[in-house]
This record gives structure tokens, sequence and C-alpha cells, in this order.
């Protein structure tokens, strides 16, 4: 299970003129939310979050999140970005209670090289990138391995048979496919080395000659 830690501040003022000013102090609006509690709006330093979500998959990393001397597992549900520069403007965390289950996307890792790749020159695609499952957040995966190795050309890798780690239920359809070895490309043939290729000759055009007779004839 992957982790990150960040501290946040509960704040009292909300509004657009109240996130604005926050912004202006290198702060972001926040919410807390999930288990009962709540919602409860906090800040976070901006300079930190971004930090951490340039090293973190968002989606399936357990945030410990330190608030008035307490800290709080949460999961990171939203985030919004200013269209124009795509800073953070805002973040909703969901706090987390083992036993109970959430649903959450993982990255999909493929792990080896294809035999149809190794022998046949094959291509391998990888047609998904995450998973969506339900976990208890005790047993998250911060990503699922898929081995790849026995795919030969022209043949997939489908989500029924990704192993997947104990207390993990898929939610995607089992028939879709996470990766595919695709036959290679057709290339211009080209002569072999030492090979010398000689250009034929165009043919000359034939000559029509009319005989010594036909020309008395006129």
């Amino acid at each position: 299970m992957a982790s990150a830690s960040l501290t946040a501040t509960p704040r009292s003022a909300n509004g657009k003129g109240a996130a604005r000013a926050l912004r202006r102090d290198g702060m972001v609006p926040a919410v807390i939310y999930g288990h009962s509690r709540q919602p409860l709006s906090l800040s976070v330093n901006a300079g930190a979050l971004e930090r951490q979500l340039d090293r973190i998959s968002a989606g399936s990393t357990v945030i410990e999140l330190a608030l008035g001397g307490t800290t709080a597992k949460t999961l990171i549900r939203e985030i919004q970005r200013n269209p124009v520069k795509r800073n953070v403007v805002h973040v909703d965390f969901q706090e987390l209670v083992a036993g109970e289950k959430v649903t959450v996307d993982v990255p999909l890792r493929l792990v080896g090289t294809p035999e149809g790749v190794r022998v046949g020159g094959g291509i391998l695609e990888q047609v998904m990138s995450e998973l969506s499952i339900e976990v208890d957040p005790a047993n998250m995966p911060d990503h699922i391995d898929v081995d790849v190795s026995n795919v030969t050309i022209g043949h997939s890798v489908h989500v029924s048979d990704i192993v997947l780690p104990a207390g993990v239920t898929v939610l995607a359809d089992e028939e879709a496919t996470v990766a595919i070895v695709a036959a290679p490309k057709a290339t211009e043939l080209t002569p072999a080395a030492g090979v010398e290729v000689i250009a034929e000759e165009p043919a000359e055009p034939e000559l029509i000659r009319k005989t010594k007779d036909e020309e008395e004839e006129k």
C-alpha cells in the first residue's frame, strides 16, 4: 500500500472570496468527508501538495492527513485545477476506516517480455492502464502486476487473466482486454547486403520498315 503525508488546517471562511485569499497566501482550499464525519473545510499548503502529486498515484495512495493534533487516513477523491495554469485550486479527501471497503482505480503494470515479441518481433500494446477494484484500505495495492511473458502474436491478456492480490474484488468487465501482442508492421523489402540490383533497360521501339515492293506500288 502506497502512502504519503500532508498537513491540513481547518478553515471557517468559505466562498469564492475566501478561496482566492487562501490561494494568494500559497494555500489550497480542501474538504474532508466520509465515515459519519460531517464535511469539514480545510486548507493545505500548495507547494507541499504539488510535490506529493508529482510522485504518487493520487487515486490509489493513502494520504495520512495531519489535522489538529490527529491523523486521518484518506484518499484523494477529486482534484480541481486551473484550466490555464494547471495549478490545483481545490482538493477533496475521503476519510478511510479499516473494514469499510472503497472503490479505487489501481495502475496496471505489465511484467515480462511477451513470447510474440521475443520470437516473432511483435509489438506489445497496453490497452488498459488502470483497473477498477473494491478493497479494504488496509489491503489496497499501489499497483497490480500483469504477467505478459507467454503472450504470442495475435493474442491478448484479459482482466480475467490477472492474478489479483488477496482481498481485491474486480469491478471491471472480466472480458476487457488489458494488453495485446500485434503482428509486426510490414516493411518495404530492400536488397540483401552484397547483392547488386541491375535495372532492366527499356526495350527499343520496333521500327516498321516498308518493303521495296510496297514502295514501288506507291
